[in-house]
């Protein structure tokens, strides 16, 4: 060794000395590590949020406790100065225990003051530092660390300790960080010593791992910096109201809590004591948190809070933790396509040091904590474009690991988001939150403070709009200023009020004469108005604007005014070009934006209410657009701006889902009460009005003043709904006071009331409402619904006028149960049934209404024979003797009950078992409870059972088939049947049915009774360590069954080691479990031995791979051979390994190959599907695609390669390489694919020709000669089958396809071997007569094959006389070939004779032209001929195929040739262009229609719409003269405008325009209308133009529409 020992104490001392990690954090960790058990560590990961694998890592780990404190550490859950994060998940967990004595350690071994506010610095070293240690003692084996122990000089018992430690690595790694060894910034020492000790690769991988987390801690580092720095411009200057210039606020200046709401999990909102628990609230399973609120709350303020805290590292904020914070407003990223540009462009300065691949790897780090923050998502401008990065990330499909925090109005919810979801809700200010704002930033005066907060609460309607903190704030600094207040009565009059004191603010600055030029800029802002009405109802809200822009649009003056006074705010943003690089492409542009969206919404309601009565078009058009919840304020203001339109406006609302609501804000917005508000008036309560718990208290005052109205105009209100919102009734007032603290006064014109609330009401309640209805004089009914009424009311408490006036008290909408006044009683109204059922489906109002139909029942003494409990039980409540339902009610003991059935699902425990019977208890004349779909705890002590149902004998079943009871005597279960020798729990089981079976093994446990076998088929789920069962998958848990012999398991696909590891541990808990057996499934080759529980081992367990015939040595975790014999039908049936075969199951059938190599058990074949990548001579295997290695196997004989494509000549000798590893095998064959048709004989290896091995294709049946490297024919009936199938060369073919294609043909010629037809598919280049063979475009050459009987030669276009003889130079070279056959292409009219080979003719060869045979060419003549008559209308259609086309063509050119006269030629949609010279006309297929003299009618229609140009014109009719035809007509198309025209003297043209533009005839030069001669003027013709263009684009437009649709 280089150092002497003494050289490493001095190393370890001066570590020592500069050591990051004080000793006492050390010793806390250790005692830590001794109080974490498996079931608080998996509970404290999932708190945390760490991802699934490391959570499966964390539980199979050897020290799990070790462990968890690593990486709590590297996450920072755990820190010397702060263990906060750890404390607070304990508490959360219920571990209160745990947390107080980990509180104690704290204070004996940390540096932490529990009374004093704690602020750590923000570690990134550590938390980098902390994965690198993990990294590290994944790197230690056990003999490194015992002599790098020795190299430290460790004193002997600490070794000891480190040797007998569960995970001696992660000790290690622990010791050294103590001593010195490794640092956050140095580990020197460490890797010193692992190079003297000769470990240069454990040096290297370590020095590699540690250079990573210098790496990540400086560039996270460096972009951190850069975010707080942009994040500090962002939060250091709010502006609490927009003319407020002179002092700009930091958030934590301004920011108060608003009252907030979280949704739980049953969709019920609860209150949220603080911002900081809006992550903890869903306990790590909540990723993404929506934070919604209505216009004005707040979100954005909250959002710049959060940032605030990050920036400053808040020691008492959860949002200080994130290593790191990226904060997007949503407004700016319209057409931004990821959140790198988003970052770059927003986040990061110009000069960043941070490339765009540093953000793109730390973002994608999972071991980095990201906070995303969006705000504003309700002004997004790509809000409805489905595939943004936005979208992406909310709907979890990438960024997973991020957490999110996203702002939006409540009417703007991304419709789509991921399944861990939470959600928040705003609820706004109230009276102690607005004092707390008016102190903290308007004024700490105590008497300017009570001025500002009563004349506030003098005006209730105020007071409630000052709920939205926005709204509050505004008032807050405006009546600071102001004296006295202007009465507001509505939001319209409280938000022009504000404006009007924006502008005198700015009008108090300037002289007179400023003063009257910007008033006049006040009163008129109409394009400011337009320019929001617009930008709010485009397809895309965009409310940023250009500067200059704007300037342009309004004028330097109105804008100044408007930025000055803060209405309008600029913001310098950075402009990229994209694709450049950042220095050189940054430009500084000025967006322009309103202050909030609020005002964009004011000025955009004035522009409504100026034109909705007078633009109806305008308004209908912006009802379609925008939706009345997303931009309420513009509704609402517009009713307040112009009443005429209010009616408008609220009709429109009322159709709207849960419109009522909105109507009544916008009809409160008018302050006067004109005919036109009655009218409304009376259409709003014609319907049900209603007050609901969650409506605001501004909502909820305007409803109030709406009743008193109606009921002041003697209008009829036909129901009043009271939704969850009443308090108590105040008889002092005669009013009912509601939750919000609104008093409702008796509304005399109410016709009926409806009251809605949760749970069992009591007598009071029930008569507080009475007495309301009795201030209501008309009102003559009152229904309750979703709660229940007590039986009975003694009669003397109840109003007599109520009785008198003959009020319906009605119970729940399905009117079951009726309330008799004069009895004072509950009465039923219909039958129960004989088994009534209470589901966890059912309403709250139906499950209302059955328990006061039961009451009534119990009261009269009916009986009911049962009553089912399915799945809604919460708890037994013994202070009311009563079963609390989940929906909140509660069900009293209902003594005419005779049986009870409770369906439920999982494991109950004893406590809920005894719950169920303390309410058989109050049931009195319940004799019988059956349980279904549970497992009921194997006993209880019966000191716990009441004895009272002893005495009563009730029976405790257990269904469906009752094949276990309850003892209540013994306290135990019992079965009544006797258990089958093997016992089976499966898939196709009912719930019920798996829960009687678990309850009938837990009481042959419990008994001792042995149990042949269990097998568990496709049913496991996974195994729960904390109760120590195997959780199936119908939820129900199985605990050890200590007397089951054997448990097989049958399970379908692949089976993963923590899920056989899972079994094992099962396995472990059924203590006499001697054997387990695998089947069905695909099980790990090897499971490392250090998971195996060395319990199993003690015991002997066996475990069986039924499969394969394997046995498990656990010791190993390899699996043996213990049944030959399956091993031997396996490998006789053949094996295969194929490219879709999971990883897993590859490497079972690798490992199945071992075994027979080992058992000398011959394989018969081994099939390699599309699997092989290429063969690996350094360890002599074959590489599998999947990345696995297939060795020589010498059990083999014969060896099948299937693959598609091309095979190259290297691959091919791969193969041949893996045949020579496998000594027995002497035959190979390939299928599927395409090979090399020769082998170089020097690449073979000898080896295979000595063993003699035989190299089969099978696609073709040829053998191949190793020693030539050539193909020989092995079978003649396949190169028959090929051969008389036809064959074909492609231009589209490969070359190797070619070629092989071509050696086929040579092995047919040799073997005299007849093909039926040769095709040629355009890939003939030309022929080469000095080889006598067709050269190919490829390059490839084919000589004359004699054993071709018909050649099909198939090209495009027009093929010239060249090209037709040498493709009968080629056929002249085939001497058995009879025909040739020409598709696709058109032929020349004629050949001299004397270029014609005359051998041709002698052979009597014919030559066809095209489908159908419709034209030869005669050899003989060498001329085309036609074979058939032509039609007298000869059609060519654009859907017609070329060859049809070129068939048609040839046989028009030969009746030309002929002088054949020709009737007509029709021409449907297929003429692309024409000749300017007039000598052919080409068709879309690429073919010509040359001239022909014998035709005597032309037809051509065109494609519908087309115009035909000037050019084409002007060719058409060039041909016509060419013709010499007669006639020529021309449809659905428009012609151009040409005047007399010297080619037209002898032909009629016939123009038809289509549709009801008529049709017109071409005469003496002009065109005439057909049906009166009149002559098309120009002036017509334009008219006719527009008229066409019209049609045919509408045409268009409905194809394309149509098009859409499908």
């Amino acid at each position: 060794m280089a150092d002497s020992p003494s050289t490493y104490e001095a190393i370890g001392s001066e570590g020592q000395q500069r050591k990051s990690t004080p000793p006492a954090f050390w010793r806390f960790k250790i005692a830590l590590s001794t109080i974490l058990t498996i079931k608080v560590i998996l509970e404290l990961a999932v708190t945390f949020g760490y991802p699934n694998a490391l959570v499966d890592e964390l539980q199979g780990a050897s020290d799990s406790a070790l462990l968890m404190v690593m990486v709590m550490e590297g996450r920072g859950q755990i820190h010397p100065t702060d263990i906060s994060p750890l404390l607070g998940a304990l508490e959360d967990t219920g571990h209160h225990g745990i947390a107080t004595e980990v509180r104690a350690w704290s204070l004996e071994y940390l540096d932490i003051n529990p009374g004093k506010e704690q602020k750590p610095k923000k570690s990134l070293e550590l938390s980098s530092f902390g994965r690198f240690k993990i990294a590290l003692s994944t790197a230690l084996r056990e003999q490194t660390i015992q002599n790098l122990g020795a190299l430290f000089e460790y004193p002997r018992a600490l070794m000891d300790e480190i040797r007998n430690a569960k995970n001696s690595a992660l000790l290690m790694t622990m010791h050294m960080e103590e001593r010195g060894q490794i640092q956050p910034a140095d580990i020197s020492p460490l890797l010193t010593a692992l190079k003297d000790l000769r470990l240069h690769g454990v040096a290297s991988d370590v020095e590699d791992q540690f250079n990573e987390h210098l790496r990540i801690t400086g560039k996270m580092a460096a972009f951190i910096e850069e975010l707080k720095e942009t994040c500090h411009t962002l939060y250091d200057k709010i502006q609490p109201i927009p003319y407020i210039k002179e002092k700009l606020y930091s958030v934590d200046k301004v920011f108060i809590e608003v009252g907030m709401e979280h949704c739980d999990s049953r969709g019920s909102w609860k209150t949220l004591s603080s911002y900081r628990g809006i992550f903890s609230v869903a306990k790590g399973t909540s990723r993404i948190q929506v934070i919604e609120g209505e216009p004005g709350y707040g979100k954005s303020t909250l959002a710049l809070q959060l940032v605030y805290d990050w920036c400053n590292e808040v020691s008492d904020s959860p949002f200080c933790k994130p290593d790191i914070l990226i904060f997007l407003n949503l407004r700016q990223l319209g057409g931004i396509t990821s959140i790198i540009d988003a970052i770059e462009q927003f986040l990061l300065p110009r000069d960043s040091s941070v490339k765009r691949l540093d953000v793109e790897q730390l973002l994608s780090n999972r071991d980095i904590r990201i906070l995303v923050i969006f705000d504003a998502y309700d002004e997004y401008p790509d809000q409805h474009i489905e595939d943004t990065f936005v979208t992406q990330i909310l709907k979890e499909k990438m960024l997973r690991h991020v957490d999110v925090l996203l702002t939006t109005r409540s009417s703007c919810i991304p419709p789509a988001c991921g399944s861990r979801t939470g959600c928040i809700r705003l609820t706004g200010f109230d009276e102690g939150a607005r004092e707390q704002y008016v102190r903290k930033a308007v004024t700490g005066d105590d008497e300017e403070v009570q001025r500002i907060l009563e004349q506030l609460n003098t005006n209730p309607i105020l007071r409630d709009i000052c709920q939205a903190p926005l709204f509050s704030v505004m008032y807050a600094h405006v009546a600071h200023e102001e004296e006295e207040f202007h009465n507001i009565r509505s939001v319209t009059g409280f938000f022009e009020y504000m404006i009007d004191c924006f502008h005198s603010h700015a009008q108090n600055k300037v002289s007179d004469y400023k003063r009257e030029q910007l008033q006049m800029f006040a009163d008129n802002h109409h394009e400011l108005d337009k320019l929001a009405f617009d930008s709010l109802t485009g397809a895309n809200q965009q409310i940023l604007w250009d500067k200059e822009v704007l300037i342009k649009k309004f004028g330097a003056e109105f804008y100044g005014l408007y930025t000055d006074i803060g209405i309008l705010v600029e913001e310098e943003v950075i402009n990229r070009s994209r694709g450049a690089k950042r220095a050189q492409s940054i430009q500084y542009r000025t967006e322009v934006h309103f202050y909030h969206k609020l005002f964009c919404e004011w000025f955009a309601a004035c522009h409504l209410a100026e034109r909705v009565t007078s633009f109806q078009a305008l308004f209908r058009n912006f009802c379609k657009r925008v939706n009345p919840y997303d931009l309420q304020f513009v509704y609402r203001f517009a009713c307040g701006i112009n009443p005429a339109a209010a009616k408008r406006i609220i009709k429109l609302v009322q159709k709207k889902p849960d419109g009522d609501k909105f109507a009544v804000l916008c009809a409160l917005e008018q302050e006067e009460n004109t005919e036109d508000v009655l009218s409304t008036l009376r259409d709003l309560v014609s319907r049900n009005v209603y007050i609901r718990e969650n409506d605001t208290r501004l909502l909820q005052r305007t409803t109030v003043q709406l009743l008193e109205l109606a009921s002041q105009k003697e209008i009829p209100v036909t129901c009043l709904m009271l939704d969850q919102s009443i308090d108590k009734f105040d008889v002092t007032t005669s009013c009912m006071v509601l939750t919000s603290g609104l008093s409702l006064p008796g509304v005399s014109s109410v016709m009926k009331l409806d009251v809605t609330e949760s749970g069992n009401m009591s007598e009071d309640q029930c008569l507080q409402v009475l007495a309301f209805v009795k201030e209501c004089r008309d009102m003559i009914g009152v229904s309750f619904d979703g709660c229940v009424l007590p039986v009975s009311i003694p009669t003397e408490r109840i109003d007599h006028s109520l009785i008198t006036r003959d009020v319906k008290v009605s119970c729940c909408s399905d009117n079951k149960v009726e309330f008799n006044l004069r009895s004072g009683k509950l009465e039923n109204k219909t039958e129960l049934p004989d088994d009534v059922c209470f589901g966890s489906s059912d309403t709250v109002a139906e499950q209302a209404s059955t328990i006061m139909q039961l009451m009534v029942a119990s009261a009269d003494k009916i009986p009911v024979p049962c009553l089912t409990l399915g799945g809604c039980i919460e708890e037994f409540d013994v202070t009311t003797s009563s079963m609390v339902l989940t929906s909140g009610l509660s069900l009293p003991g209902v003594s005419s009950v005779m049986k009870l059935n409770v369906t439920e699902s999982g494991n109950m425990s004893e406590d809920q078992c005894l719950q169920v019977l303390a309410f058989v208890k109050e049931c009195r004349d319940m004799n019988e409870v059956s349980f279904s779909g549970c497992v009921l705890p194997v006993s209880i002590p019966t000191e716990r059972i009441d004895q009272s149902l002893i005495t009563r004998n009730v029976k405790v079943s257990c269904r469906p088939n009752n094949n276990v009871l309850f003892n209540l005597r013994s306290g135990k279960l019992e079965s009544t049947t006797k258990l089958p020798d093997d016992v089976y729990i499966e898939s196709g089981h009912t719930v019920a049915e798996r829960a009687s079976t678990i309850m009938q093994l837990m009481v042959a446990s419990a008994d001792k009774i042995p149990v042949t076998c269990l097998t568990l088929d496709q049913c496991i789920d996974k195994f729960d360590v904390t109760t120590s069962s195997m959780v199936l998958t119908s939820g129900l848990s199985l605990p050890g069954v200590s007397s089951v012999m054997k448990l097989k398991v049958t399970e379908s696909g692949n089976m993963s080691e923590d899920k056989y590891l899972q079994v094992l541990a099962f396995v472990k808990e059924c203590r006499d479990t001697n054997e387990v057996s695998f089947d069905g499934c695909i099980l790990p080759t090897t499971i490392p031995a250090r998971r195996i529980d060395t319990t199993l081992i003690r015991r002997n367990v066996k475990v069986s791979y039924t499969r394969y015939g394997y046995k498990m040595k656990l010791e190993l975790g390899q699996w043996e051979v213990d049944d030959v014999d399956v091993i031997r039908k396996l490998c006789s049936d053949g094996l295969t390994v194929s490219r879709d075969h999971s990883v897993l199951l590859q490497q079972s059938t690798i490992l199945l190959l071992e075994k027979s190599t080992q058992q000398n058990l011959p394989v018969t074949c081994l099939m390699l599907d599309r699997c092989i990548d290429k063969f690996d001579v350094t360890n002599s295997s074959l590489v599998l695609t999947s990345g696995l290695s297939l060795p020589g196997v010498s059990s083999v004989m014969k060896l099948n390669v299937t693959e598609s494509g091309n095979m190259s000549e290297d691959k091919c000798l791969d193969v041949l390489a893996f045949v020579k590893e496998s000594k027995d095998m002497n035959e190979v064959s390939f299928d599927g694919c395409i090979l090399p048709t020769t082998i170089p004989a020097r690449r073979i290896d000898t080896t295979l020709i000595r063993r003699n091995v035989k190299v089969s294709y099978t696609r073709y049946g040829y053998k191949m000669k190793l020693e030539l490297g050539q193909w020989e024919v092995d079978d003649v009936d396949v190169i028959q089958k090929l051969c008389s199938d036809g064959l074909t060369v492609s231009r589209d073919h490969s070359v190797l396809l070619q070629q092989s294609t071509i050696l086929l043909l040579e092995k047919s010629t040799q073997q005299n071997i007849p093909v039926t037809c040769l095709t040629l598919d355009q890939c003939i280049d030309k022929f080469d007569v000095t080889t006598s063979s067709m050269v190919f475009t490829s390059g490839l050459s084919l000589p004359g094959v004699s054993s071709v009987m018909k050649l099909k030669v198939t090209e495009s276009g027009i093929m010239s006389e060249d090209q037709c003889l040498q493709v009968l130079a080629f056929v002249k070279e085939c001497e058995d070939m009879n025909e040739v056959f020409f598709d696709g292409c058109v032929l020349p009219f004629s050949i001299p004779t004397e270029r014609i080979d005359h051998s041709l003719i002698t052979k009597n060869v014919k030559v066809c032209c095209c489908s159908g045979n419709k034209a030869e060419s005669n050899l003989w003549s060498g001329k085309l001929e036609s074979q058939t008559d032509l039609p007298d209308d000869v059609c060519i259609r654009s859907s017609d195929t070329v060859a049809e086309q070129a068939s048609t063509i040839m046989q028009l050119m030969v009746a030309s040739a002929d002088k054949i006269p020709i009737s007509r030629v029709s021409l449907y949609g297929s003429l692309s262009s024409v000749d300017s010279d007039g000598l052919s006309l080409v068709l879309h297929s690429g073919l010509c229609l040359p001239r022909l003299s014998s035709l005597q009618k032309l037809w051509i229609q065109t494609e519908g719409g087309r115009e035909v140009t000037v050019d084409e014109w002007t060719g058409i009719l060039n041909y016509a003269k060419q013709c010499q035809l007669r006639r020529l007509w021309m449809k659905s198309c428009l012609l151009p405008w040409l005047d007399n025209n010297p080619n037209l003297a002898n032909t009629i043209v016939d123009w038809a325009t289509g549709g009801i533009y008529g049709a017109y005839i071409l005469q003496s030069g002009r065109w005439q209308r057909q049906k009166d001669d009149k002559v098309l003027t120009r002036e017509a013709y334009a008219s006719l133009v527009i008229g066409f263009r019209g049609r045919y684009s509408h045409t268009k437009w409905q194809k394309q529409r149509r098009a859409n649709r499908e």
